[in-house]
């Protein structure tokens, strides 16, 4: 079977002939006439489209020698192609699950891998809490399942009761509505209140504290000291103005760090006649990680010493810390915002109004008058520096703190070696207070200082802020979801916890863009923070074996060196003349080449089996809440239709009665009351 084909060819040969001519090549004439009188010849095999709007084409039809055989044929696949595709197919998705399995598989095998075992003191003391949480877990995703079958039956449009249950099934979920209710739900909801209460006692005090701290920036409230040192050298015969110093520098297992340290000291601004300077080491480990605890300013014993002229009942001069390291990576970041708030706003308030807060281990200069009234350094907790400070506040000694003097220090930058801290900073003041509860209530101070002592300092701080954080938000919060009988309000859970968390984050305002890590940072420290309380409060595990804190070693010689660059010209001066006169081998230390570093295998990030626990009943409890979510959803889906009908069967009455009555003023009246009245009705 023939066919023809149509194509458009330009009839203008004229304009090809003209663009040869213009680019360079001569127009061939011969062909143009041949053309022309086959044109007139031919007339009938160039057709002429006279309704083609553009008549600058010719139609030209072409006959087909070879004729289509395959037209009007069934291109339909046979059964033979439609096998292999479909065997592709299955071969793709194979490949796919297979895929995923692996995958899946590699990431079971990295995370056992990367699991933190108990390898030390705090971790094997949260073994029992530890035990607790997994079989929380446990009963978490138990009750999810639950949940999940209840869901596709549709038992929560209509629950179902004991008396109409007709499968096991069924007659199981009655029975945990009834128990859940009468049971579960009312000792729940009643934690739930104390914590709550507690939470608000807790706030309250850190929105007095913050009020505190604001009105000092607004008076400008700032120890005084009756005297200032002049800055530059001291001449010999005037030195009996200074008093002696003794400057003591505490290492364990820092066998690298004393270079740093004794460089901090030696360049101080102050006469080497009246300063004497004690290196304690309590070093028990060979190839410890050498850190440095803390670099003093030049200048510091001069702005702080003259506070203790003339106020013979001030013990303690304690100094802000600073970090070199804020800034190194987000767990430093957050504990920035911690510790900020911590020194401007706690230790400057408690500082200004009640001249006590708890010393920092570091940075502090003690009168030595006031270490022996007190008894002196006692080894019972493992928070010696706040052990003394409590023992000469009840003595009648008084604190002041410098916010301006800061002492440069090195934060964490590890998990592992921040939970040990934390560990240590939370179950020794719980050994603290089990200890000298007694002395408190026997003490001759008056009755408000024991009470800031056992209720603020260390009830409300110390234990009631952790067990708090922990129960409500970690243990009461997700069951709060499995058991909606009991609830916790919207202003509890989300309002205050953020208006409390931009409070911290005030004194450190370049950390307002981690405020949301910063929460869940807090919630998942409460973890350890809790352990650490309950351990110290009732000696349970290791509680009172101290641990170094392991860090980096980012302060260095070159710290103290730009710290000097960033201060005064006159300091820098007087520094520099310190150094070259110094008898201690600071101008050859000075000179010594930076040891490159051990090489140590890159540590993998790990996964902490608590913490990772506590992360799974939270996302089933989120899981939880997505059904309770698609519930209402539905529900409200289904509220809206039979709205949808209601307003229908109105329509349609309306019209009958509109027809009834006719179209007049009295009878629409009429209709509009009786439409009135059944809408309320139908609402009721």
């Amino acid at each position: 079977m023939s066919f023809f084909k149509r194509i458009a060819l330009k009839s203008g040969f004229e304009e090809c002939v003209s663009k040869m001519s213009v680019r360079g090549v001569e127009p061939n004439y011969e062909f143009q006439e041949w053309w022309n009188k086959q044109r007139e010849k031919n007339h009938d095999f160039f057709t002429n489209d006279s309704n083609n709007a553009n008549e600058g084409f010719l139609t030209v039809e072409i006959r087909s020698l070879n004729p289509d055989l395959t037209t009007g044929k069934d291109r339909s696949r046979s059964a033979r192609q439609l096998s292999w595709i479909c065997l592709l197919r299955f071969q793709q998705l194979a490949n796919s699950l297979a895929w995923i399995t692996n995958s899946f598989l590699l990431l079971l095998r990295t995370a056992n891998r990367r699991i933190s075992a108990a390898d030390s003191p705090s971790d094997s003391s949260a073994s029992r809490l530890y035990r607790i949480i997994k079989f929380f877990l446990f009963l978490v995703v138990l009750l999810l399942c639950v949940e999940l079958v209840a869901y596709f039956k549709g038992w929560h449009f209509s629950p179902p009761s004991a008396a109409s249950a007709e499968a096991a099934v069924e007659l199981f979920y009655a029975l945990w509505l009834e128990i859940r209710a009468d049971y579960l739900a009312p000792p729940l909801q009643s934690l739930a209140k104390v914590c709550i209460v507690l939470f608000l006692i807790q706030s309250m005090d850190r929105v007095l504290l913050m009020l505190g701290c604001l009105w000092i920036k607004i008076r400008r409230i700032k120890p005084t000291a009756s005297m200032e040192y002049p800055i530059g050298r001291v001449e010999i015969g005037n030195v009996d103005d200074y008093p002696m110093v003794l400057v003591q520098i505490p290492m364990c297992n820092e066998k690298e760090v004393y270079q740093q340290s004794i460089a901090a000291v030696c360049i101080m601004d102050w006469p080497k006649e009246r300063m004497l300077v004690q290196v304690l080491d309590d070093s028990d480990e060979l190839d410890a990680q050498n850190l440095i605890q803390a670099e003093p300013a030049p200048d510091f014993l001069k702005k702080t010493i003259p506070h203790f002229k003339g106020n013979d009942d001030l013990a303690l001069v304690q100094a802000r810390w600073a970090f070199v390291n804020k800034d190194e990576n987000l767990l430093t970041r957050l504990q920035n915002i911690n510790l900020s708030f911590h020194f401007e706003v706690e230790q400057q308030v408690n500082g200004v109004f009640i001249n006590f807060f708890g010393f920092n281990g570091t940075a502090g200069v003690w009168r030595i008058k006031a270490l022996k009234d007190c008894g002196g350094w006692l080894e019972r907790t493992t928070v010696e520096d706040m052990d003394i400070a409590v023992r000469a506040h009840l003595c009648g000694w008084k604190f002041v703190y410098l916010n301006d003097v800061k002492c440069y220090c090195e934060l964490p930058e590890s998990y592992e070696a921040y939970k040990k801290q934390q560990y240590c900073w939370h179950s020794g003041p719980m050994q603290l207070f089990r200890l000298c509860f007694l002395d408190i209530l026997h003490s001759k101070v008056n009755k408000a200082k024991k009470a800031n002592l056992i209720f603020l300092f260390f009830l409300l701080r110390k234990l009631i802020l952790p067990f708090y954080s922990f129960t409500l938000f970690c243990i009461i919060l997700p069951l709060t979801i499995f058991l909606p009988e009991a609830e916790l309000p919207a202003w509890v859970v989300c309002y205050v916890p953020g208006i409390m968390s931009v409070l911290n984050i005030l004194p450190a305002p370049r950390s307002f863009p981690f405020i949301v890590p910063y929460l869940l940072f807090e919630n998942t420290m409460s973890v350890t923070k809790f352990n650490a309380m309950i351990s110290g409060l009732f000696r349970l595990g290791n509680s009172y074996e101290w641990i170094v804190t392991k860090k980096l070693g980012r302060s260095s010689e070159a710290d103290l060196v730009a710290f000097e660059n960033e201060s005064d010209s006159s300091v820098t001066e007087t520094t520099s003349f310190l150094r070259s006169s110094s008898d201690s081998g600071l101008e050859e230390l000075s000179k010594l080449e930076v040891t490159s570093r051990r090489s140590v295998k890159t540590k993998r990030n790990r996964l902490y089996r608590m913490e990772l626990t506590l992360a799974f009943i939270l996302l089933s409890a989120a899981g939880r809440s997505l059904l309770s979510a698609q519930g209402e959803l539905t529900i409200g889906h289904y509220r809206c239709h039979l709205e949808f009908e209601v307003q229908v069967t109105l329509t349609q009455h309306l019209l009958t009665n509109i027809s009834n009555f006719g179209v007049t003023g009295s009878g629409l009246n009429q209709f509009s009351i009786g439409h009135s009245l059944y809408g309320c009705q139908c609402q009721l």
